[in-house]
């Protein structure tokens, strides 16, 4: 049974409800279906291969919602095994290519895994800041209103009381904070208006922009840094991984013996 498959059935079948579970089963068996056991442990897998999945359900509400499908996958197998399917000629077609597919993509995993490593993901970070370009970042909260009139209103309040949080929540359409931000991050009329303010300071205009008016007051300047490692490891593992897969396949591709012939038979010359 395809583990993967179920559980990314586990959002879309109409047959789920929540229930509670403390996911441990009767001595590690999670059912019996005609004498045959559904483990605990095969429902961990599925739950351990869906990242997407584990990052937004505890492993308990996983197997709640999905222990019916897998009883009702194993009756399904069952039964399918009995009608003799295995021998079924485009069962084998299917079979012969999900096992190639399966080969190239474990061959590739465990290649990738050997050459992505600590050293290797310290190294492209190192490369990483050394080439790094500062920028100058504003920090940066503005109320967005619908015309002129009202970003008028909004400054002469917040010029007599000075209190742009409470404007913020009775004027604008938006939420005011929007944390740091360079200025091509913006569209160019905010950005400009922006980037000419220095810490503290106010536009004591209305900027307008295609999403309305805004005040904008800006409460930091500073030069970006380079992240640190542990905010953007992930991604650079990510990254390294696609370039040793290219890699992999262009060294196998160099060993290799490959004549290719086109539509007509012709042999194609590379």
């Amino acid at each position: 049974m395809n583990k993967k498959f179920l559980a990314m059935l586990m959002f879309s079948s109409a047959l789920l409800t929540a229930t509670s579970s403390f996911a441990a089963g009767k001595d590690g068996i999670a059912a019996v279906v005609n004498g045959k056991e559904v483990k605990v442990s095969d429902i961990k897998v599925a739950y351990e291969a869906n990242p997407m999945v584990k990052e937004k359900t505890s492993f308990d509400e996983f197997y709640g919602k999905t222990l019916d499908i897998f009883v009702d996958g194993e009756i399904v197998y069952q039964e399918a095994t009995k009608s003799g399917i295995e021998n079924d000629a485009d069962y084998k077609k299917q079979l012969k290519a999900l096992k190639e597919e399966l080969a190239r993509k474990i061959y590739l995993e465990k290649e990738v895994k050997k050459r992505v490593n600590n050293e290797a993901v310290k190294k492209l970070y190192q490369d990483y800041k050394n080439t790094f370009n500062g920028e100058k970042e504003v920090k940066a909260k503005h109320i967005l209103v619908k015309d002129e009139a009202t970003a008028k209103e909004v400054i002469a309040k917040f010029q007599k009381d000075g209190n742009f949080e409470k404007l913020a929540k009775e004027y604008s359409k938006e939420p005011a904070d929007l944390g740091y931000f360079t200025k091509e991050m913006m569209v160019p009329e905010f950005g400009d208006a922006a980037f000419k303010l220095k810490k503290g300071e106010y536009t004591k205009t209305p900027v307008k922009t295609q999403f309305g008016y805004h005040v904008i007051l800006v409460e930091d300047v500073r030069e970006a840094k380079p992240q640190p490692l542990d905010k953007i490891e992930a991604q650079l593992k990510g990254m390294l991984a696609q370039k040793t897969m290219g890699d992999i396949i262009k060294e196998l591709q160099s060993k290799a013996t490959v004549t290719k012939y086109d539509a007509e038979g012709k042999v194609i010359s590379d």
